[in-house]
Order: structure tokens, then sequence, then C-alpha cells
């Protein structure tokens, strides 16, 4: 299928600072996509461009395979800031004023709207009973007016507290589900890991890798293992097909392997029938933090 978004070689600069440098990557429809990042990558920038609160400097993208109008902007739901509701008004009132300012939808989305975001039983209580993860989920609700098929999200779930994450992160999988496209910017890694199935990763404003979560961020097993002779045991485990780490001062060998491929009776086994006797073997998980940083730090 068509990619719901294509952005080819965006780049923009603030005076001497570039805050995007040739940004490429395609979304494939049915997705939750995320951008990755630490703070000051770009993801705002790049969310503000593909919204058109911004102009890029060079480049392009296309929505639906087409460049942007004002039809095909009505495709698309966003929560760009932190949510501006009136505190002493009701949900639903809050969302009429919303739908009449952006023409998006109407008044019976508003309750559909609602429902999606499990807030309708609480549709008549006013904002300011509200707790912050209801809070973000009424701005979602708003995105939602019109019945959009992409939802552009900037850091949803940020300043919420333990539980406003998960509701956030379950309305999120659950818009999915229903067939909406989630774009989704984030700083946190545990959050993409939990939701996303794509992500694009930036820093300071390069493209450094994108695909499947599981690609991505593909995790490693680690086997620790010693010896007496640690230069015959690294011998033995080149020959192996690992790649290893020597630690002379720890006196150890350290093996990467793929995910789910460290099995540690074989390499004792292996080992063995080399002529080592190991004096400690550990099966280790890297942690996905660990491949992140690499990828953000090389």
């Amino acid at each position: 299928m068509d990619a719901v978004l294509s952005l080819n070689n965006i780049s923009k600069s603030y005076g001497p600072i570039q805050a995007l440098k040739n940004v490429s990557f395609e979304v494939p429809p049915g997705t939750v996509f995320g951008i990755l990042g630490p703070n000051g990558s770009g993801k705002t920038t790049l969310l503000s461009i593909i919204l058109d609160v911004l102009k890029a400097n060079n480049g392009n993208f296309l929505w639906f395979g087409h460049a942007g109008s004002p039809e095909q902007r009505k495709r698309i739901g966003s929560l760009l800031e932190t949510p501006n509701f009136y505190h002493y008004l009701s949900a639903v009132d809050n969302l009429k004023i919303t739908q009449s300012i952006s023409k998006r939808g109407n008044l019976q989305d508003i309750d559909i709207a609602l429902k999606k975001v499990n807030l309708f039983d609480r549709r008549k209580s006013r904002f300011s009973t509200f707790s912050l993860g209801m809070k973000q989920r009424l701005a979602i609700a708003a995105a939602l007016l019109g019945s959009p098929k992409v939802l552009v999200l900037d850091e949803p779930t940020n300043g919420l507290d333990p539980v406003g994450i998960a509701e956030i992160r379950n309305l999120i999988v659950e818009l999915k589900n229903n067939g909406h496209t989630i774009i989704m910017a984030s700083h946190l890694l545990d959050e993409v890991e939990k939701v996303c199935t794509h992500v694009a990763i930036l820093k300071s404003g390069t493209l450094i890798t994108t695909g499947d979560v599981d690609d991505v961020l593909m995790d490693e097993d680690l086997v620790e293992v010693k010896a007496a002779d640690i230069n015959a045991l690294a011998a033995a485990l080149k020959q192996f097909g690992s790649d290893i780490i020597i630690n002379n001062e720890a006196g150890t060998v350290l093996l990467k392997l793929p995910k789910g491929k460290a099995h540690p009776e074989e390499i004792n086994s292996y080992c063995f029938s080399q002529g080592i006797v190991l004096s400690h073997l550990l099966l280790k998980k890297k942690r996905l933090e660990a491949r992140f940083f690499e990828l953000t730090n090389n």
C-alpha cells in the first residue's frame, strides 16, 4: 500500500542552527510510527513542518501520495502543544468550541470522539475536574473530530503520571487497532518500545535509522565467560563465529549474539570440545537503552 506520509530530504535551519538535515522516510498505513530522539533532536520541528505550521528550507513531503491540500489536511488530526481548554466548561462544550473553530466534522462527531477516548461518561463534567490523563485524552478527542485517518501527536505522555501514561499508551494502541495511523514524537525509548510498530531515530536533526521497531532496536544476548587461559578462550570463541570483547582486567570474554540465540549449554559444550574448561558463564540481556545509546552516540 502507498505510504501515508513520505518525506524527501527535509531540511530546516534557524539562522546558523540546522534543526533538520535532509531527513527522508516513509510512514506505512495502519502503523504507530514513532519519531524518537533526545530533546533538541528536531522532532517537534519535523512535526510542525508536516502539519504546515513551519516551512522547510529544502525538501518536500507528500500526504497520501500527494502534495498537501485543505481537503487532505482534514484527514489529519494533530496535537502539537499542551491542550488549551476552558476549565469551567464541560468536555462536550469545549469540543463544540473546537469544532466550531476548526470546521472539522460536526456535532455528532463529538460523541463519537469522546467514546473513542473513553470520556463519554464524563462528557458533562467540567474540564477542571479531569486528571492529567483525562485532559490529554480530551485533547486527542479534539484531534479526532472529523474522523481523521491519521493522528500526529507530539510527546503525548509528556508530564503525565504513571497512570496517565498507561491510559494514553492503551488509547494509542486501541486507535491503531481501529484503523488509524498514528505518528508520534517521543524522547522515551520505553514508550516507543511499548506502542510503536515503526520508528525513525533522530539525532541533532539527522536521521540515524528508520524501520520496524524490532529491527531498529533489536536487542542482543550477551554471554560473559571466563577460563584460565583467556587468549585461548578468545581464539576458540572467534571460531564459534561470535562477536567478542576481551576484558583483560576482569579476565573475561563477552560474546554478542542475536536475541534468543545464546544457549549457555552449547557454548559450554563447544569450549570443552576445544579443551577449554570454563570457570564462569553468565547469560546477560542487553538493555534496549544500550542499543539506543549506541545509535545516538556514534
